[in-house]
């Protein structure tokens, strides 16, 4: 019998949150070692983690439109300082909405098989998660948010900077 927990808090272990069409359980977490089973919705984690990471989901999202431009399946950056990003496969409001955790990827690939399953994406611990979305989505979700961790990366260096004066 699967064990199902209330909530889950993300970490820097979390690979993945999919939704789960189950009574029992509304969200499937992937990390490193262990797969979860969560009654709290993918959507309901990630914004519930943005306030453990300081913001609130709303003001993570305008500030990475302000930053980068995107508008839809804007990628959100969970907990910078502690390198948190993930990107939505789709509107995060849809059911179908997957979050995956960027600094986890290795490559994401085409799917050479015949059914629905159109791209594998390849973690750095060996594990694979396939996936029904395209490989152009998930590869354009992936480039935004390298885009988004430049723009948090750089804006933290210069803020540092002893010869800025700030």
């Amino acid at each position: 019998m699967k064990s199902i927990q209330l909530t889950y808090e993300v970490n820097p272990h979390t690979m993945a949150i999919r939704p789960a069409k189950e009574i029992e359980y509304s969200a499937i977490v992937k990390e490193e070692n262990q797969t979860l089973y969560i009654r709290q919705t993918p959507l309901q984690i990630i914004k519930a983690a943005c306030l453990e990471g300081g913001s609130t989901y709303e003001g993570r999202r305008k500030a990475v439109t302000h930053l980068t431009g995107a508008i839809q399946k804007v990628p959100i950056p969970i907990n910078p300082r502690r390198n948190i990003f993930a990107f939505p496969t789709h509107s995060p409001t849809a059911f179908e909405c997957n979050w995956i955790f960027y600094h986890h990827i290795k490559s994401i690939v085409p799917s050479h098989q015949s059914n629905t399953i159109q791209t594998i994406i390849h973690f750095k611990n060996q594990q694979e998660l396939p996936m029904n979305e395209s490989y152009y989505l998930l590869e354009k979700q992936y480039t935004r948010t390298a885009m988004c961790v430049l723009q948090y990366s750089t804006q933290g260096k210069m803020r540092a900077h002893p010869m800025l004066g700030m």
